[in-house]
């Protein structure tokens, strides 16, 4: 690809990122048509923040079974055994199941995260919602009136 081609189409697409991004902002009065909003599902956070907890849990057994969890699994005592015979590839494995092992934590510690920020904000939502529905409620507990409602817009 010449020069030319990419600079033409990286500048089309910064054009249509632009584009995007004015459409995002909706009419000057503040408003957008309500196809925009934010929906959260605190259903929807649970089940992806339970997946990712099985994932981490299903990581952790499959990646201590290949390495062993004390560096006494199979790799460990394979890569011991090489190195003993003078096999350069006992280095060779120990180096790979070294690498392995950071990788995998990298990527419990990434799931795990995920599961965490979901119940989090699944949590943080239901407060929010709670919060909402007390502060937009009259004393008595009656719904606010319409003309109250419109003031949070001004």
């Amino acid at each position: 690809m010449s020069f030319e081609e990419e600079w033409g189409g990286l500048q089309a697409e910064a054009t249509t990122r632009m584009r995007l991004n004015e459409a995002s902002k909706g009419s000057s009065s503040g408003g957008g048509s309500g196809s925009h909003d934010l929906i959260v599902y605190q259903d929807d956070l649970g089940q992806v923040g339970h997946e990712a907890f099985l994932l981490h849990d299903r990581l952790r057994k499959a990646g201590d079974m290949t390495r062993g969890a004390k560096d006494d699994g199979q790799t460990a005592k394979a890569a011991s055994a090489l190195t003993t015979h003078h096999f350069t590839l006992g280095d060779a494995l120990t180096s790979m199941a070294v690498i392995w092992n950071d990788q995998l934590k990298t990527l419990l510690q990434a799931c795990a995260h995920i599961s965490n920020h979901l119940d989090y904000s699944k949590n943080s939502q239901a407060h929010t919602d709670a919060k909402i529905a007390a502060d937009m409620a009259g004393r008595d507990g009656t719904a606010m009136p319409v003309s109250e409602i419109s003031k949070y817009y001004k």
